[in-house]
């Protein structure tokens, strides 16, 4: 508690408090234009941010997160147009309720909701992070590599639509991170100088975003303009308090351990939510029709994970979403490497971290809900305008990491193989993930067989590592089990894909 109250006294200092409202601000903003997420905000910023001080980046980048996750709900409940893939949920709902004419009360039950997720998530981050970190700091190489091999197969396998598409980022971020001569050895160098180094994750990341995202947007521009539902000054009736309060909680006790788990995430949560306030309605009759439960939950599960993310980010080291990725590349950059040491090597910084989660929250309830008109017409900026935008500012950054032109040919290549990813539907995260745990992997790998004189048996001789693979094999036979249950669909019923990307 002593610490947390120092993190306070530093987070509250005026210069900190003005980077924590400029992240709440820019992330809401990030979070309700459809399109563009936390992630891609922070990695627009994170050149930006070299000539501040750790503390104020890190407490802008927590903003933008936090402010992102609530911004996404906008979108979805006035456009139907989920900002964020967590809120897909949050439109099934809140946008029936919108066209009811009940914008506003969607609008506040969703900030509301993420203001107690928030502040309970943020809660259970302080008491139960520095446990985590005092049983992970015990854990040998083999274990740790268990773990990060659990992070990875998860983001792949398990979270994923298509279990082939997310192997293949992976593979993709993998082959990128051996790029260099980290071991002593030129590998997929191809005899340039320039990529002995390695590539700069902040390259990949701000070119498979926001190149990757730009273009995309660009081969699918319309030129007919958003309509967007008027919305008036959120509020919610003593009725509306009543049916929504039970689903705060229960989303936020779904939400913290889902995205406390390696590759966790929002999604799984917010469908989990969804379905039990389906199950447990007065008013099932109004699903489908605009009940306020079908939004108040999902939003409470979608910030509390936010909360359990930051647990896995700093207590064990494994980035559990592409928002993680881009703070936990922040804080290496700093020469911070997060993980079980990390509070015991910047106590002053984790803690002032946490305390800036409480003041970001509350920003967000503060600022944000009587702005809720405003971001509604932030949604009427012309798409060309804001992608051109875009693509300036990832040129600035990427060029900014080394000040070398070669930076701006990498921009485009894996702008481009973000296109391609996004045209394909091979998702983001798992490349980024490969691309930060590969050189860690290795690290864990090499240590371990070095300890035991290259003996294999080494990798599974510790009973967590036991453990994680046998969770493993039977999310693996789960899954093929799964799969074997599936009707088959007939094939006169089938729709071709030309006409499917059609429809979309």
């Amino acid at each position: 508690m002593d610490l947390l109250l120092d993190g306070f006294a530093t987070a509250l200092t005026p210069e900190n408090l003005l980077f924590a409202a400029l992240g709440v601000l820019l992330g809401t903003a990030v979070g309700v234009l459809p399109g563009i997420g936390p992630a891609m905000a922070i990695a627009l910023l994170f050149p930006v941010t070299y000539a501040v001080g750790p503390e104020s980046a890190i407490i802008m980048f927590a903003g933008i997160y936090y402010g992102g996750m609530y911004g996404g709900s906008t979108t979805s409940i006035l456009l139907n147009t989920p900002g964020e893939a967590s809120s897909v949920v949050t439109a099934l709902e809140g946008n029936k309720m919108a066209k009811k004419g009940r914008a506003a009360q969607a609008l506040a039950t969703a900030a509301v909701g993420s203001f107690v997720a928030g502040t309970i998530g943020t809660v259970l981050l302080v008491v139960l992070m520095p446990h985590v970190a005092d049983v992970v700091v015990q854990l040998g190489d083999p274990s740790y590599l268990a773990i990060m091999l659990l992070a990875l197969f998860m983001v792949t396998f398990v979270m994923g639509a298509s279990k082939l598409r997310g192997f293949i980022a992976l593979f993709l971020g993998l082959a990128i991170a051996m790029i260099g001569t980290s071991t002593g050895q030129a590998r997929l160098t191809f005899d340039q100088p320039l990529l002995s180094d390695g590539i700069d994750v902040v390259v990949v990341a701000v070119a498979v975003f926001a190149i990757g995202e730009a273009l995309w947007v660009a081969a699918h521009l319309r030129r007919k303009p958003l309509e967007v539902i008027p919305v008036g000054q959120p509020w919610m009736s003593r009725a509306d308090w009543s049916r929504s309060w039970k689903p705060w909680l229960r989303g936020t006790a779904l939400g913290f351990p889902f995205g406390a788990l390696p590759a966790g995430g929002a999604e799984t949560p917010t469908f989990l939510s969804y379905a039990a306030e389906q199950k447990l309605s007065k008013h099932p009759e109004e699903f489908g029709e605009g009940a306020i439960e079908g939004v108040a939950g999902p939003e409470a599960a979608n910030n509390a994970s936010a909360a359990g993310t930051m647990m896995s980010l700093l207590a064990i080291g494994l980035p559990t979403t592409a928002t993680a990725v881009m703070i936990l590349l922040a804080l290496k950059s700093y020469g911070i490497q997060p993980g079980p040491q990390l509070l015991d090597a910047e106590p002053a910084l984790v803690w002032t971290l946490v305390a800036s989660l409480f003041i970001a929250n509350t920003l967000l309830l503060v600022i944000n809900l009587p702005m809720a008109p405003l971001w509604a017409k932030l949604l009427q900026i012309p798409r060309p305008y804001l992608y051109a935008g875009i693509l300036f500012f990832a040129s600035l950054g990427a060029y900014s990491v080394s000040f070398e032109a070669f930076d701006l040919a990498l921009l485009l290549v894996f702008g481009l193989m973000g296109l391609g990813m996004r045209r394909f539907g091979i998702p983001v995260l798992p490349l980024l993930v490969g691309v930060i745990l590969g050189p860690l992997l290795e690290e864990r790998l090499t240590r371990a067989l070095v300890i035991s004189d290259g003996d294999v048996s080494t990798l599974w001789g510790e009973p967590v590592a036991i453990v994680v693979y046998a969770l493993m094999a039977i999310l693996v036979v789960a899954a093929v089990i799964g799969s074997l249950r599936k009707p088959v669909v007939a094939s006169d019923s089938t729709v071709p894909a030309e006409k499917e990307e059609a429809k979309a």
